[in-house]
């Protein structure tokens, strides 16, 4: 990559990271990135897509199959701690995550693909909203405008905290895991502090249920049979002296390898949940949210950004067992061969989510070096 077009693209980055917006509200950022691809020479730009969702055509006229590159458009909902120059404006939103980043590398591809279009086919540049709630990607692929760019091949990549500094992790099959948040409200009756067994406090049942859940699934080994239920937020009544409670709410996080024990494990987890309710005369409502299906690679999209990393001189490593943390790419896979790859943020460097993470730079050339040559081994004639 150029010296002065990894500087612009650098700088592109720091100002979508002053400016995060959360999932579903992306207006901003979804301008910002429309704007910055009118410089680099799309064939065209659709907006609106899913939401705040945008997707730059670049097209070379000639029949083969269309190859899409997906990153994100939004951040988080948490404060960020930082002392660089180009931190967030915004209290209580970052990106931490990465994906100011992930934008600017598909950025990197548009300026070049502007230059430079394929031989044949086309390349279909893909700016999801929402990932962080799981809705996203489906919602971009139900869009009526996704049918005119559906892709036959699509490959993102995460960062990855942990990972050597610039070095690349892959693995074919099963890459993400499935995750859900279960909410359970247990109700009750309240009654007056000094007359409790005048109501029905959901105390005894919150308390069983914590460890109870939680034993549902320990973790281990990431292999067909891994769950892992983790217990993330929990509330009895009011914060008063004066009343026993009736109402508790109580949060957990389900995660699975598959989509088919993740079915295994929400029957068993409301089993359990609805039978610690009928003893105690309590009623339970159990509702979801941030539902992410398993994630999982294709073998032939694996292979080519496996020989992408080998012609960019690039360290990649066939790895066996998927990432812990979820994605909603692989809903990209229910009409397309796709795979994401992990790009190495740096052995200490800070978790994702993290409210001291930041994107290093250093990985816009070769995440966007590393595109380019997916889209040449697929798009050359």
């Amino acid at each position: 990559m150029k010296p002065e077009l990894q500087s612009w693209l650098t700088e592109k980055r720091h100002e979508l990271h002053q400016v995060p917006e959360l999932s579903g509200e992306e207006r901003g950022t979804a301008a910002s990135i429309s704007n910055l691809l009118q410089v680099c020479g799309p064939d065209a730009v659709l907006t609106g897509i899913g939401g705040h969702g945008v997707a730059a055509i670049y097209d070379s006229g000639h029949p083969g199959p269309t190859i899409g590159i997906r990153c994100e458009l939004d951040g988080l909902p948490i404060q960020e701690i930082s002392s660089a120059r180009y931190a967030s404006q915004y209290p209580g939103r970052g990106h931490l995550c990465g994906h100011d980043g992930h934008m600017a590398m598909v950025l990197g591809v548009a300026f070049v693909l502007g230059d430079k279009r394929p031989t044949k086919g086309r390349v279909v540049l893909i700016f999801q909203p929402a990932e962080e709630t799981g809705q996203g990607a489906t919602a971009y692929r139900a869009d009526p405008k996704f049918a005119d760019i559906a892709p036959d091949y699509v490959f993102s990549l995460h960062n990855l905290p942990g990972l050597e500094l610039g070095a690349v992790e892959l693995c074919s099959g099963p890459a993400n895991c499935a995750s859900r948040g279960m909410r359970v409200v247990l109700t009750g009756k309240t009654s007056h502090a000094a007359a409790p067994q005048d109501g029905l406090s959901p105390a005894g049942a919150l308390a069983e249920l914590m460890p109870a859940l939680a034993g549902l699934g320990q973790g281990g080994a990431l292999d067909a049979d891994y769950a892992l239920t983790t217990v993330t937020h929990a509330r009895l009544g009011e914060a008063t002296f004066g009343v026993a409670p009736g109402m508790a709410e109580l949060w957990v996080t389900l995660r699975t390898v598959s989509d088919s024990r993740m079915a295994d494990l929400v029957r068993e987890a409301e089993h359990l949940v609805n039978a610690r309710a009928q003893a105690q005369g309590l009623t339970a409502e159990i509702t979801y949210a941030d539902i992410f299906e398993a994630c999982s690679n294709s073998d032939e999209a694996v292979q080519i950004l496996s020989d992408a990393c080998r012609t960019r001189d690039v360290p990649c490593r066939l790895v066996p067992t998927p990432q812990r943390f979820s994605e909603d790419f692989g809903q990209f896979g229910k009409g397309a061969k796709t795979a994401m790859f992990w790009l190495g943020a740096g052995r200490d460097h800070p978790q994702l989510h993290n409210p001291d993470y930041d994107f290093p730079d250093a990985l816009i050339p070769i995440g966007t070096d590393i595109f380019l040559a997916a889209i040449e081994q697929t798009l050359t004639a």
